[in-house]
Formats: structure tokens, C-alpha cells, sequence
């Protein structure tokens, strides 16, 4: 992952927030790793960012010592703008200049050597004020209208006032103030109901992490008081006074809002759907899994191998509509995505080259896509590129849906709960494992034939799996 070097003296180096993945244009600070005065070394991680894909670790690929930090958490930077200044020690060891005022800053408690310190370069880039929670200043620490003796990274003309730290509190019984800097870690204590004030933060002076809330899973839900600025951009903030919830679209919420709309307006799509009796599919896979419980295979594994089987001979399936040059691009190769849902929305990771895998293989590539899904792991590129997407949304106990295309693909399939319902098998009423099939295609790359011809060859391995043998 690279990053663009531009100098601002002699001995000092701007790292440039690189293109994290397929054109991501910005990303949002989520946590700082590092301080002003720290040393790095190269591919050190030094902050935590926020892409519309992805919560990715940015390594650095310059050695020294911290000389700013362009970006408060919070904050969006645009690719290509300053993200971190790093002063390299000479072959010496001795400290580059300014050095000395930086420590002495640090002694006196300054809150801009922490975060957000020389922010700016101009007006380069759009950026959201996130929600400010209430929290006493640390003694001695600067407040928002304070400023340092200048250094010589600082000494720009036309540089923007730095934004003072702020920390997010939720004042529990005792009117504790805890340090929580990433909105994901606000977030998630949200959704949990993690008191954030009855935590003690394990992260750099005291800061309260991802797994400080995990851990205190269970706890009473924390009350968060705003602090009044514009009441319409912060998060539980009435402006009509009717108790309101106000949030804010950003980050990933932003981008699956922006692609879901962007599919909506330009492609005419269509669903057609099918009940199935998937017995014989279960039958297959417990036959399977007893042979070979070493190497569990699970259905939603079964069900991507059906897919593939079935794009091989619909491959007007596995393309998408170029608008601009008014053409279908067919792809030869089917790069399979899987609908995941994660505490941070709806996602879809890839399982590229599905076509040249065995059904074992996509089985342990689901397991492990699908994990660092919800984990959070994934690198963005992990997370576009797909030809085809595959979507169990019986997992949330439904039957059927009618699910927008995954932009720019031309179709995907849904599956719906396995449940017991009565069938006729050979004339004589049953009680079989009974799903439902939907198919949302885009017109504009094949008529009704093509989508029905691909949903019965699905149907049909799915009550006859030997189907699938002959056509694998």
C-alpha cells in the first residue's frame, strides 16, 4: 500500500493518505495509534481509518519521530491529503529540530501535541463534524482557542487553527468522563448497552477500546448528553423537541446508501422466485459431513456450487451493463459474493475465481470470508469485484424477499429459511424441507427465459443434488 512523500522542510516528511482500495476517495480517522513525540518505524501501524468498504490499519512507511497529525478522530481526510508528518532522526540519533519545543509542550500538559495539532493544508478536502459528547478538560490540558509555541512542520502560512482533541463521555453515577476517541467503539457500546462510564479503558492513557466494550458486554446501557452546537448533526438530538434520533449517514452506512440508491436508478431489475423441496440438499450434506467431519461442508457452500453450476450455462448472468459504452461486458470468470450481515451493516465479500474451487474449498473460503466479514478485517479490495452475489437472507427467519442487485452485477439469488412444510411427493402428501428461491435480475441483460431457464437448474440441483454431479 503506498503513500505519497512531500516535504515541508529539510527534515521533515508529509505521508500522504494513500488509495486504500479501487478508488476510495477518503477515509475517516477512527483511532490515532500514535502521538506527537512518539518514534515509528517503517510499515509501523500508525492510525486507524474508515473506509466505505472497510476499518483498515494504516502502516507508515517512514522511520522518525511524530511531528503531527493532520485529523482529529472523526474527521474525514481525502486520499492524497497529509495524514502524518514524520521528523527522521539522523544517522546520529541525534533529534531533529523542534524537537525540544515538542517535548516541552508535552510536559506542560498541552492538549495539541495529542490529536488534531496543524491540521489543515486549506480548504482540500469536505469534512463531517461528528457527534461531541461533554467531557471535563484534563488539567493543564489546552482548550479549543489555545495555541503552542510553532514548530517549524506548523510554520505554513495560511495553515487552519488545529481542532482541539475531543473525547466522547457518558456520565455514569460518579460523573465520570471516559476517554473514548473511535466512534466505532461509541457505536458499538450504543448497540450493546455498554455504560461507557463504568468502563476503565485499556488502550494509550486510558483510552476505552473495541474489546474494553466487548468484555462489558451485558451492562447497563450508558446515557450520552451532547454537548449543544447544531443540533440537527448530532446523534440523539431532537430539533422538533418529539424525542427524535437524529444519525448521521456516514462511512459504510453512507456508501451502502449511496450504491442501493445508484442500483435503484439504473437498473430495471426483475425477481422471479420458486418453493423447492431442499430434503434431498440436507440429505447430501449430512452425507458429506458424516464421510468427512474433518472438512464440514455447510449448505450455504452446497448453494454457491448450484450457482456456479447454473452460471455455466447462463453465463448472460455473470455480467454488467456498461452505460457509458452501451454495452454488456460478459465476465469469463465468476468472482462470487456472499450477502454478510455485521455490526457495521450489510456487506459483500468476494470469493474471487469461485469457478476453479472445489465445493470443500468454497466451504472453508466462506468460513473464513464471513468471519473476518464481522470482524472487520477484511481489506477493502476483498470487498468489490464481484460478478454474482449470493444472498441467505433465511438466516434473519424469512421466507422470501426481493433484494436489490449488488451495483454493478446483473443478478443474485436469494435464499430463504429451511423449514418443515407439507408437499406431495409421488402423489402422496409429505412433510419436506421446504424453501423458497428468489432471482433479481437486470432486464437490460437477458429476458425471462434466461432468468427462468437459471432459477429451475438451481431448483432442480436443489431437490435432485446428483444433478449437480453431472453437470460439475
Amino acid at each position: 500500500m503506498g503513500g505519497g512523500m512531500t516535504e515541508r522542510t529539510a527534515r521533515t516528511l508529509d505521508f500522504l493518505l494513500p488509495d486504500l482500495g479501487e478508488g476510495l476517495s477518503e477515509a475517516e480517522i477512527v483511532e490515532w495509534r500514535v502521538a506527537v513525540g512518539d518514534l515509528v518505524t517503517v510499515d509501523q501501524s500508525v492510525v486507524e481509518v474508515e473506509t466505505a468498504k472497510a476499518v483498515v490499519d494504516v502502516p507508515c512507511p517512514y522511520a522518525g519521530r511524530v511531528v503531527a497529525l493532520h485529523g482529529a478522530a472523526g474527521e474525514v481526510r481525502p486520499v492524497g491529503q497529509p495524514l502524518i508528518t514524520i521528523a527522521p532522526l539522523d544517522a546520529g540519533g541525534d533529534e531533529p529540530p523542534g524537537h525540544a519545543t515538542y517535548r516541552e509542550e508535552e510536559r506542560a500538559g498541552s492538549g495539541n501535541v495529542l490529536i488534531g495539532y496543524g491540521t489543515g493544508h486549506g480548504g482540500s478536502g469536505r469534512r463531517r463534524r461528528r457527534p461531541r459528547l461533554a467531557v471535563a478538560p484534563e488539567p493543564g490540558a489546552a482548550t479549543a482557542g489555545d495555541r503552542t509555541a510553532e514548530t517549524p512542520a506548523d510554520a505554513d502560512a495560511g495553515r487552519a487553527e488545529p481542532a482541539a482533541p475531543v473525547a466522547d463521555a457518558a456520565t455514569g453515577a460518579a460523573g465520570a468522563a471516559p476517554l473514548v476517541i473511535s466512534p466505532i467503539v461509541r457505536r458499538l457500546a450504543k448497540e450493546r448497552g455498554v455504560d461507557l462510564a463504568s468502563l476503565t479503558g485499556t488502550g494509550p492513557g486510558g483510552v476505552i477500546r473495541r474489546a474494553d466494550v466487548e468484555a462489558a458486554f451485558g451492562a447497563p446501557a450508558a446515557r450520552l448528553t451532547a454537548v449543544p452546537d447544531t443540533p440537527a448533526a448530532h446523534v440523539g438530538l431532537s430539533p422538533t423537541g418529539d424525542g427524535d434520533t437524529i444519525i448521521p449517514l456516514t462511512g459504510i452506512r453512507r456508501a451502502i446508501a449511496d450504491k442501493l440508491s445508484r442500483s435503484r436508478r439504473e437498473i430495471p431489475e426483475v425477481t422471479v422466485w420458486v418453493d423447492v423441496d431442499a430434503t434431498g440438499l440436507l440429505e447430501t450434506r449430512a452425507a458429506i459431513n458424516a464421510a468427512t467431519p474433518d472438512q464440514p461442508v455447510s449448505v450455504l457452500a452446497l448453494l454457491a456450487r448450484i450457482c456456479l453450476s447454473g452460471l455455466r450455462r447462463f453465463p448472460q448472468l455473470n455480467s454488467r451493463v456498461d452505460s457509458d459504452g452501451e454495452r454488456i461486458v460478459q465476465s469469463a470468470a465468476v468472482h462470487l459474493g456472499i450477502a454478510a450481515q455485521t455490526d457495521r451493516g450489510l456487506v459483500v465479500p468476494v470469493l474471487r475465481d469461485a469457478h476453479r474451487l472445489t465445493t470443500r474449498e468454497i466451504a472453508a473460503a466462506l468460513a473464513e470470508t464471513t468471519a473476518a466479514a464481522r470482524a472487520g478485517t477484511l481489506p477493502p479490495a476483498r470487498l468489490t469485484g464481484g460478478t454474482f452475489t449470493l444472498n441467505n437472507y433465511g438466516v434473519f427467519g424469512v421466507d422470501g424477499s426481493t433484494p436489490i442487485i449488488n451495483h454493478p452485477e446483473a443478478a443474485l439469488l436469494g435464499v430463504g429459511r429451511i423449514v418443515d412444510k407439507p408437499w406431495v411427493v409421488d402423489g402422496q402428501l409429505a412433510v419436506r424441507k421446504v424453501t423458497q428461491l428468489s432471482l433479481t435480475f437486470d432486464h437490460r441483460v437477458c429476458d425471462g427465459g434466461v432468468a427462468g431457464g437459471f432459477l429451475r437448474h438451481v431448483a432442480d440441483c436443489v431437490e435432485q443434488p446428483a444433478l449437480l454431479v453431472a453437470n460439475v
